[in-house]
């Protein structure tokens, strides 16, 4: 008992309760300043973002050299604000995707176009994109394309868009011995409030060597292997923007996950 009252008055002495209030002022101001640090860094890269929107809309309606060369200084400064937002994106992967020495840079891809076989002959890309996995651009590792572009047409996807015949054909074999694995990634409720369905072309009949009476034959007709989510103008501008990416990168985790287990 005695120490107790001790403890107490020393606890309710002037100098106690000085420290006290200075101590719980401190950490408010603290709080304060972690959220506007926050808010600031997330409404920067917004409204950077619209600024990489808008250039790409101008870029499309002058899609040729003369433009491009005259507005180069805003293309620089728009596709350094996209390299940024790829590095954020690493850094939430980077361990847990096998990231470590991944920089945007080496995600990123061109912006411009491979015309010598095209009808086509717009010299620039649409869009700002990038592929986050392992090896960045050019590697062979599943991971998540990201992709910036103005009129509702920024997307985060995966999987396989142009899967080799080998592919296709190991998971049409995979899908023929036991498709229950994937449907209940593909029929889970996260999956399909962010993907929908699984987005592909399909064939219009069966694939060589599968019966079209096969119970999982929509599945064997998949052309690709591709999980997507679409993002509007406004949301890819919204503060929320980066952390949407992410929640849609961690609900493709365990499609991802599968087919890599497939082919590896």
């Amino acid at each position: 008992m005695v120490s107790f009252r001790v403890d107490e008055q020393v606890s309710r002495s002037p100098v106690a309760i000085f420290r006290r209030r200075i101590s719980l002022r401190l950490k408010q101001a603290l709080k304060k300043v972690k959220w506007r640090i926050e808010s600031e860094a997330t409404l920067a890269t917004s409204l950077h973002l619209e600024s990489s929107l808008h250039f790409l809309d101008e870029l499309n309606q002058n899609n040729n050299k003369v433009w491009f060369d005259a507005h180069r200084p805003a293309y620089e400064s728009t596709r350094k604000t996209f390299e940024q937002f790829i590095n954020d994106l690493i850094d939430e992967y980077r361990i847990s995707d096998r990231l470590q020495d991944l920089s945007a840079r080496e995600c990123i891809a061109r912006i411009y176009r491979d015309i010598r076989f095209s009808k086509n002959k717009s010299p620039y890309k649409k869009n700002y994109s990038a592929i986050v996995a392992p090896g960045g651009w050019r590697t062979d590792a599943l991971g998540y394309y990201v992709s910036i572009q103005p009129g509702g047409q920024s997307m985060v996807a995966g999987g396989l868009y142009s899967p080799t015949a080998e592919q296709l054909y190991r998971f049409r074999q995979v899908i023929d011995g036991d498709a229950a694995p994937f449907k209940k990634i593909t029929q889970a409720r996260e999956f399909v409030t962010t993907f929908g369905v699984i987005a592909a072309d399909r064939l219009k009949t069966a694939p060589k060597g599968f019966d079209r009476d096969h119970p999982e034959i929509s599945l064997l007709r998949l052309k690709q292997i591709t999980a997507l989510h679409s993002f509007t103008d406004a949301e890819v501008l919204a503060n929320d923007f980066e952390e949407r990416v992410v929640e849609v990168c961690q609900a493709m985790r365990p499609f991802l996950d599968y087919l890599a287990g497939i082919f590896h």
